[in-house]
């Protein structure tokens, strides 16, 4: 099994309880706690999933067609979310405030934009730090909406598989399929061996690659020995199916990106 190490981002550091001196200093980055929650049961997660989504196929998982942009700045994968998985008991009052990631917002509007006409790209960020950051906050290095959205940003960095796609000759194209095995191969070495390729199938049956989970660990190494509950969930606000792990036996699309129409960009 495949497990590199990623660097320590922004100095991520083991678990840490919500108690004492570092709650007087998370409070200075928006924290504001009504609660106590206890360490065992505010972090229970043991690992995460860094999602990264795939314009030209995301469009196509809508439910209705009329609800997908892509800014004419994205021409490339886009971050869906950080999510610690199976989290129980997480904060539900610490607010975000559009302060406390302006200093992020233009590498945020390219790397994590909201594809929903629906949805202004901070009510996106709001909804990813309601459910999932707050989760992911017991780490040190992702203890304030601030330090999350980093983290997040320094993830997408290190996760290039528009590079590592296009050097192997594997480009967003409506007319040429490849095997799920060809693209697990190129994508292994920087993904590790447990990342899982996401398609949703099109109104003419074909399967459409339209996202990549990345599991990781507590301390953010590739890889994680995750049990899934029966339905993980696909993050907050979502209008589609979240679709279904691509089938080795069927072919794999990888639509390009069509700002003019998204929903269609193989007709």
């Amino acid at each position: 099994m495949l497990r590199s190490a990623l660097p320590l981002l922004l100095c991520l550091g083991a678990a840490a309880p919500w108690m004492g001196e570092e709650h007087q200093e998370d409070y200075k980055h928006g924290r504001r706690d009504a609660e106590p929650h206890s360490d065992k049961a505010f972090c229970s997660w043991k690992c995460l999933k860094f999602t990264l989504q795939w314009p030209g196929g995301f469009c196509v998982s809508l439910d209705s067609w009329s609800h997908c942009r892509i800014p004419l700045n994205i021409h490339n994968w886009t971050i869906h979310g950080l999510w610690p998985q199976r989290a129980l008991d997480c904060c539900r009052c610490w607010p975000i405030f559009h302060s406390d990631v302006q200093e992020l917002e233009a590498e945020l509007d390219e790397l994590w934009p909201s594809l929903l006409k629906t949805k202004s790209s901070f009510l996106f960020w709001k909804q990813e730090w309601d459910k999932h950051g707050v989760c992911a906050a017991c780490v040190e290095g992702m203890n304030s909406p601030l330090r999350y959205f980093q983290i997040s940003l320094k993830l997408r960095g290190q996760f290039d598989i528009h590079k590592a796609l296009d050097a192997a000759g594997i480009r967003p194209s409506c007319q040429q399929p490849y095997k799920l095995s060809e693209v697990q191969s190129v994508l292994a070495p920087v993904l590790g061996d447990q990342h899982e390729i996401q398609c949703v199938t099109d109104d003419k049956d074909r399967e459409v690659w339209f996202q990549v989970k990345i599991p990781l660990s507590h301390n953010l190494t590739v890889g994680c020995d995750h049990k899934p509950l029966l339905r993980d969930e696909p993050g907050p606000g979502r209008s589609f199916s979240p679709g279904h792990p691509c089938p080795a036996q069927l072919p794999l699309f990888y639509f390009p990106i069509d700002h003019q129409q998204p929903h269609r960009p193989c007709g």
